[in-house]
């Protein structure tokens, strides 16, 4: 430090939530800065386990600032419920910082990861269905709704409408599936913006001012190396960018700010979901790792694989 990045070096559920607690302890902001609620953390609060998938690691710590910035997509119904559990185990979540630039899940978001791993049948990529690739994908053809879109109502409603324009074409025709009211999703959308008002705020500029004060800065990458959309094994990856090159994109500082890199590895490789893993163990040796590492994810619970390094 003062700008630390910590990374998974393999596909994921290395371990980084130790690591990046460790550090956090003398951070004054940990930045989530890609991804969504698709990847988890366990942390410990006294005696009891803490699963987080959006809030940084760095609320554990009363004069850290949790930092979730523009490169992140954020479901606002999972972050605030988040917020509130976390407020339930005496921690603060009003020190939680959301960029304003950051892209939005949708209810149709989640509707289309979901039918369309559906329809892809045993060519399945093994998405969470959380909306996550869905949400990039509108980010990246220019139809996605941002944070602070939530602040002016008619624009928030134009957006919407718009982007269901396409949708609801396919849905019906394409996915065999009911097309959705934009008017519900707007009066329900709206309904957060007055609680996450106060968290809305440029991160960019808030981590800028931070590191010239000389602060202490603090990545947490989600997932894994090998699960880079450009990076990884293609098509099965994340819809992001959890590399250094990323941290340095999906929270707005510059690369010469970067002090350190940390990568995390285990002593084994595990992955969740579909995808090639040359060296898995599809037997007891197998069972026995996924038992004795407790590797269920913790997002979804679901089994992981695992193989030699």
């Amino acid at each position: 430090m003062p700008a630390t990045i910590v990374l998974g070096a393999q596909w994921g559920d290395e371990g980084k939530g130790r690591v990046v607690d460790y550090f956090a302890e003398k951070a004054d902001f940990v930045v989530r800065f890609q991804g969504g609620n698709n990847a988890g953390h366990t942390i410990v609060v006294g005696d009891q386990r803490l699963a987080l998938s959006l809030i940084p690691s760095g609320i554990l710590y009363p004069d850290c600032i949790p930092v979730i910035a523009s490169g992140t997509v954020v479901d606002p119904e999972v972050l605030l419920a988040e917020m509130d559990m976390v407020a339930g185990l005496g921690l603060d979540p009003s020190r939680v910082a959301l960029s304003s630039n950051a892209h939005l899940i949708m209810p149709y978001h989640r509707k289309l990861d979901a039918v369309i791993e559906r329809y892809l049948g045993k060519n399945q990529i093994g998405t969470t269905k959380k909306g996550i690739g869905p949400a990039y994908t509108d980010k990246y053809a220019r139809f996605g709704i941002r944070v602070q879109d939530l602040f002016d109502p008619k624009i928030f409603r134009e957006k919407v409408e718009a982007a269901l324009v396409e949708k609801n074409r396919l849905l019906p025709r394409v996915y065999n599936t009911l097309p959705m009211d934009p008017g519900e999703i707007v009066e329900s959308y709206l309904t957060f913006a007055e609680r996450l008002a106060p968290h809305v705020t440029d991160t960019s500029l808030l981590l800028h001012r931070g590191l010239k004060d000389g602060k202490q800065v603090l990545f947490e990458g989600a997932q894994g190396t090998l699960l880079d959309i450009d990076h990884g094994t293609y098509p099965f990856v994340t819809s992001s960018n959890p590399t250094a090159g990323g941290a340095v994109v999906g929270s707005g500082v510059g690369p010469k700010d970067i002090d350190e890199v940390v990568g995390v590895a285990k002593a084994y490789i595990s992955r969740v979901g579909t995808g090639p893993f040359p060296t898995e163990l599809a037997d007891e040796v197998g069972d026995r790792m996924i038992e004795l590492g407790g590797e269920y994810g913790t997002v979804t619970g679901r089994r992981r694989r695992c193989g030699w390094l």
